[in-house]
């Protein structure tokens, strides 16, 4: 197989793969966790249940694979924050990219938020706890001044949480996305100290 055509394979594959997992979390939104199989998924996107074996063994490998994918979107924004200096233009760009981090998986937290029942009795409900704290930790340091006191590091956690619950809780109550999203920033860049740092890089 030549070169071509290998990549041609892998992209339909790609294709394949991200069109499983868009699928499964419509239905796992839609109509619960527990009541969608691998069968109705496999069915629905036209493909053999051999096929979608193939990308995942079970549910838990998809609510994995979308969880580390989230994860992966992290560790870059960190690895990328811990190569800026410390200052408050690096702080609202933090806080801005860590924003559009959490939009673009608003869809799986309201998936997981829907399910908890179901998706907290997993095998890697307890290590993707401590996945995401462990991340929470080092953007609220990224946030903060080495040995910051208590109150600055609640500032920083306060600003990473009140992103993640807001763009979730008042998705359907905004008049766009666009809308909640500048409000979120806005309240988020002022509790880390950084919404003067935002209006100058814009001025």
């Amino acid at each position: 197989m030549g070169d071509n055509a290998r990549g041609d394979a892998n992209d339909r594959g790609r294709d394949t793969r991200s069109r499983l997992r868009e699928l499964a979390l419509q239905l796992f939104a839609e109509q619960g966790y527990e009541k969608t199989s691998l069968r109705e998924i496999a069915e629905r996107l036209g493909v053999t249940k051999a096929a979608l074996y193939y990308y995942f063994k079970s549910k838990e490998d998809i609510v994995a694979s979308l969880v580390e994918d989230y994860m992966a979107q992290l560790d870059e924004l960190i690895a990328w924050g811990k190569e800026q200096p410390r200052t408050a233009a690096t702080r609202a760009e933090i806080v801005r990219r860590y924003l559009h981090v959490v939009a673009d998986g608003t869809a799986v937290f309201r998936m997981l938020h829907q399910n908890q029942a179901a998706v907290s009795s997993l095998a890697s409900a307890k290590e993707r706890g401590e996945l995401f704290r462990e991340r929470l930790d080092a953007l609220i340091g990224l946030l903060t001044e080495p040995g910051a006191p208590l109150h600055d590091q609640v500032r920083a956690a306060s600003c990473l949480v009140s992103v993640s619950f807001s763009l979730m809780h008042y998705q359907d109550q905004a008049a766009s996305p666009a809308e909640l999203e500048k409000a979120v920033l806005d309240v988020a860049l002022d509790l880390a100290g950084a919404a003067t740092a935002e209006a100058s890089s814009q001025a």
